[in-house]
């Protein structure tokens, strides 16, 4: 079969450089050749998250890491800072992780702002939150330093951020915000298979999790650090995934971190412009839309033109590109176009012009 294209909010496209790294030969996950491939990482990790801390690999989907976070780092009470449908359902995750948690919940488009937080966290009754740094359901970038900057205030409340779509594309400077765990799936911004976790905490992340009775053991907080330590990961890792992002890093680092930065903001910038030009207003309150992904209105709000979803989607796959149609309580009223990972002017002029001639049938 013809592969189609993935501009979809993730899995995104993944490069024949990466799949070739993917590839190589298995080696044993306890022996020194694998502790020196994944200590040879550890600058260039700590690096993109501009942090001192080590830097984590978990063989799970995001999810994972963020049951984790709930497991190690919440005694007291959880807010979960709900924006779309996947902050929406971290507040379900720490339900059933038999923690107490409470909803901040805010209309879907907009962000999460400090001042709703701080107003939350002013009633002393919580010890930890949630934050979906860029919510790919809405095409929603909370702004993090903004909130991270209320850490300062509550020192003892654990910030627990998911910049899955976010991270390799715009600025996390960890230690300079504050918070305590940062994480990234890394099939999104990353550009690798699905499957790799990668993610930080603080000190005092970790010394919270010490006092966590039934934090368990695959996604136990010290558990990863104190493989870490010894360039190793608590369980078996998927070793063709360690390979693609060792060869990631190598790209990353390359183009230039600014460089990633500024060609995925300008990159969304470009499918924004061309969803105006089609007569289409995106979905995300003005100024606070994704770098990685533009959620386009098609009738969940008012204004703007409205088109038949599925068959604009179909009289694209027809073309060679996958995009999606929406998600959750929006599906078909939107729809998503991902500039995420790899893409350039080039590769996403080709799509353009692929959906223009979709937009000529409708």
């Amino acid at each position: 079969m013809a592969h189609v294209k993935l501009h979809i909010p993730g899995p995104v496209e993944v490069s024949e450089k990466t799949f070739r790294a993917f590839c190589q030969p298995m080696i044993g996950h306890r022996g020194q050749g694998f502790k020196d491939l994944y200590a040879a990482m550890q600058p260039k990790l700590q690096a993109l998250l501009y942090t001192k801390q080590l830097v984590f690999l978990s063989t799970s989907s995001a999810w994972g890491v963020m049951e984790g976070a709930i497991r190690n780092l919440v005694a007291k009470k959880v807010l979960n800072c709900m924006c779309g449908a996947f902050s929406d359902k971290w507040f379900d995750v720490s339900k059933r992780c038999g923690k107490d948690a409470e909803a901040l919940q805010v209309p879907w488009g907009s962000p999460i702002r400090a001042a709703q937080i701080d107003a939350k966290l002013a009633t002393g009754q919580f010890d930890a939150l949630t934050v979906i740094h860029n919510e790919t359901s809405t095409g929603v970038m909370s702004p993090l330093a903004e909130i991270a900057a209320l850490k300062a205030k509550y020192a003892d409340v654990m910030f627990i951020v998911d910049c899955v779509s976010s991270l390799t594309a715009v600025k996390v400077e960890f230690d300079a915000l504050g918070i305590d765990v940062v994480l990234a799936g890394t099939q999104k911004a990353f550009a690798l298979p699905p499957g790799l976790t990668v993610f930080a905490c603080s000190p005092a992340a970790l010394k919270k999790a010490e006092s966590a009775k039934d934090r368990g053991y695959y996604f136990d907080l010290l558990e990863f650090q104190k493989n870490a330590e010894q360039s190793m990961t608590p369980s078996t890792p998927s070793i063709g995934h360690v390979y693609a992002l060792a060869s990631k890093l190598e790209d990353i680092f390359a183009e230039g971190l600014d460089a990633r930065y500024a060609r995925h903001a300008r990159l969304s910038k470009i499918t924004r412009d061309w969803a105006a030009k089609h007569g289409f207003t995106t979905f995300p309150d003005a100024g606070f839309e994704s770098q990685t992904l533009t959620c386009v209105n098609n009738g969940a709000k008012p204004g703007g033109r409205v088109v038949d979803v599925p068959k604009l989607q179909k009289l694209v796959k027809d073309r060679g590109f996958l995009i999606d149609g929406g998600y959750g309580k929006i599906k078909g009223t939107t729809f998503r176009v991902s500039n995420m990972g790899d893409e350039t002017e080039a590769t996403m002029n080709a799509l353009y012009a692929a959906m223009d001639e979709a937009m000529k049938q409708l």
